[in-house]
């Protein structure tokens, strides 16, 4: 046996080795390093543009796609409303009108609808208490484990107001069925709400000068089926101001269009 031979197989076989590895650190170093300059230029760009945050929340860092029904009421939900004349307008829907004003008096409080949704619908502590006013309509999003679901044409109650400020009709349409997603329900890493404030900012869709007052985990429809009533909803960050509300996919980083002209971002999908 050529042991000399053999000795200089390895060391030509270790010092390719150490090739690669030193490959893999300069490569590592550099693309951490143009992650810095990438966050440093967008921070420093940022405070040009007098663009600010409050404190922005750090969790959660995981989360998981959900799968949901959408449910179909029947005529026994119609005869358990009281106090309102109420009807089907669809499998989905029920469209009801209040026999008296809810006074925004009882309402005032943060918006803070909990009254008139734990007596007028059904699992009314199924929708967060605090409605989305938007003119003379509220919006309640349903919950999933206390986040809510943005703007669902299929999981949410739209209350119309008079003058007053009084709740005196309603539609409510509801989620069921919940199931999370992946294998043995495994949570997936989600962006930052920084890193969706940033998003935002590099799409041109934060102005120079604005202040994003806050940012909530909820969810939003990505697919939906029309002939099985089921559908997918991705973790969302809503962000906000004083005039606007943002969201972006938490998982895959996109910007959706979400609010009362665009209620959901549905791709519905004939037969599956």
């Amino acid at each position: 046996m050529d042991w000399n031979r053999i000795k200089t197989i390895f060391i030509v076989a270790f010092f390719i080795l150490d090739l690669f590895l030193l490959f893999q650190f300069i490569q590592k170093q550099d693309s951490n390093q143009l992650d810095y300059m990438t966050e440093t230029n967008i921070e420093e760009q940022l405070k040009a543009d007098k663009i600010t945050a409050d404190n922005l929340p750090k969790e959660p860092t995981k989360d998981t796609y959900i799968m949901a029904k959408n449910k179909v009421f029947s005529d026994e939900d119609i005869r358990s409303l009281k106090n309102q004349t109420a009807s089907l307008q669809d499998s989905n829907t029920i469209s009801s009108k209040l026999k008296e004003p809810f006074g925004s008096s009882k309402a005032t409080i943060g918006d803070n609808y909990s009254e008139f949704l734990r007596s007028y619908v059904i699992d009314g502590q199924k929708y967060s208490p605090a409605g989305k006013v938007e003119g003379s309509r509220v919006y309640f999003f349903q919950k999933y484990k206390d986040k809510p679901i943005y703007y669902n044409q299929h999981g949410m109650i739209v209350a119309e107001l008079n003058e007053k400020k009084e709740i005196i009709s309603y539609t409510q349409t509801m989620l069921y069925d919940f199931k999370e997603m992946g294998e043995q329900n495994k949570e997936l890493d989600i962006i930052s709400a920084r890193n969706a404030l940033e998003t935002l900012y590099t799409k041109n869709e934060l102005k120079q000068g604005s202040h994003v007052k806050g940012a909530k985990l909820g969810y939003a429809t990505v697919v939906a089926s029309s002939s099985s009533n089921v559908q997918v909803l991705v973790p969302t960050w809503n962000l906000y101001t004083d005039k606007m509300d943002y969201f972006v996919n938490a998982i895959e980083g996109q910007i959706i269009q979400l609010g009362k002209d665009n209620k959901e971002n549905e791709q519905w999908s004939e037969g599956k």
